[in-house]
């Protein structure tokens, strides 16, 4: 017969209990770090404000507009960790994320604007002779510690993902019968939506880069890449089927959410634009369709069909993998404009088509548009891509459903 240490009833108990002392030792480690980081936080801002926006102020040497720019809110998220600092020092950790939580748009300000604050603060270095020298001198003081400006207005958005992880920390050891624990989970969720909000610039900034990459690549004017609403997917070489059967021809295209982008290089002959490319048709993706014809085992490259209102492209590749992937782009591009599509229609015609089925559209439409493959390779080999001469497509705004469905084949 063997014999527990403790009485049966006190063995669970002190698991708990072991569990509970875990937790208030993880969480006082995460609260003496949230105040450490918050106080030399606290310090780099000061110090941002001190010798650079005040005196900037005080002299007069950038105009107000320009210092806005730069600086932006910085001002403002001093003062409110200031607040929050007093209060993380005092032991109320839940009050001040609380009241620090309910401020949080002076930093949705400031990360708004900060791919904006290095364009404006680069503009000024290669202009203003007498703002590069007080910058350059600032920087020299020991106090900043070889710290450039650049560097230091990342801070903020730096610090929002600090405060994700150790705000996440110090609810995850809070019990929740803890009178901080609402308050923390409330600040949990204030600052993941800020980190969300940078997450989601980040992603428009790159992809602004990649539009602004293809429309330099592009000789000319004729074909506007940078439109509201347009996201960079994919580009690579292709070899094109023409409509009469003749030899493949490489092809590079761009595949951007809302359409499909034909090229061909510039002559190499031409010294200046030999490394460009000329925009030879632009596919609108609404009322597309995608299949493959070859391809669908591991065997080298493949086939695929495209299927617009009025042109059929036949494009294909040696290379199995780079097949797939040029497959599943342009199959979710297509999906995800139809679906808007079809959001719009559903509210735009709820009252007269009360009776309609709009539960997969998608679907019915790639079902009635799409032909069996040795059809469709038959019907790209003996149809030409028919389309307006000199089309240009319009760049003010994103092409709508109905320009998108009327729209075919534009020849630049």
């Amino acid at each position: 017969m063997s014999f527990s240490p403790h009485p049966p009833g006190l063995s669970g108990y002190n698991s708990i209990q072991e569990q509970r002392d875990r937790w208030e030792r993880k969480r006082s480690r995460v609260a003496k770090e949230l105040v450490q980081t918050e106080q030399h936080y606290c310090q780099q801002l000061e110090l941002v404000s001190t010798f650079f926006v005040e005196i900037l102020k005080a002299k007069g040497t950038l105009k107000e507009d320009v210092q806005e720019g730069i600086f932006s809110s910085i001002k403002s998220i001093l003062s409110m960790n200031q607040s929050l600092l007093v209060h993380l020092e005092n032991g109320y950790i839940g009050k001040g994320l609380e009241k620090f939580s309910s401020h949080l748009h002076h930093y949705n300000t400031y990360v708004d604007n900060i791919y904006n604050a290095n364009k404006v603060l680069g503009i000024q270095l290669k202009r203003n002779k007498a703002f590069r020298h007080f910058k350059k001198l600032q920087e020299a003081r020991p106090q900043f510690n070889n710290q450039k400006l650049e560097d230091m207005l990342q801070m903020p958005v730096q610090r929002i993902r600090q405060y994700k992880h150790l705000i996440q920390d110090l609810a995850a050891n809070t019990r929740p019968d803890h009178p901080e624990f609402e308050q923390l989970s409330r600040a949990v969720a204030a600052v993941c939506e800020v980190s969300q909000r940078i997450q989601g610039n980040a992603q428009r900034h790159e992809n602004h880069l990649q539009l602004c990459r293809v429309q330099k690549l592009l000789q000319g004017r004729k074909m506007q890449v940078l439109a509201p609403g347009r996201w960079f997917i994919r580009e690579g070489w292709l070899n094109m089927v023409p409509p009469k059967g003749s030899e493949a021809k490489p092809k590079m295209f761009f595949l951007f959410s809302d359409l499909l982008l034909e090229a061909r290089r510039c002559s190499p002959l031409s010294l200046s634009n030999g490394e460009k490319f000329v925009g030879q048709h632009a596919y609108p993706l609404q009322d597309a369709a995608v299949e493959k014809v070859f391809g669908h085992t591991r065997s080298q490259g493949g086939l695929l069909s495209l299927t617009f209102p009025n042109a059929k492209l036949l494009l294909m590749s040696s290379n199995h993998d780079d097949l797939n992937d040029w497959y599943q782009c342009l199959s979710s591009a297509i999906r995800k404009l139809q679906s808007k599509h079809t959001v719009v229609l559903q509210r735009d015609d709820r009252c007269s088509h009360p009776a309609a089925d709009h539960s997969n559209p998608g679907r019915k439409r790639d079902l009635a548009s799409v032909e069996p493959s040795e059809h469709i390779l038959k019907s790209v080999v003996e149809l030409e891509c028919s389309a307006p001469k000199r089309t240009k497509p319009s760049v003010d705004s994103e092409p709508s459903s109905a320009e998108a469905s009327s729209s075919s084949c534009v020849i630049f």
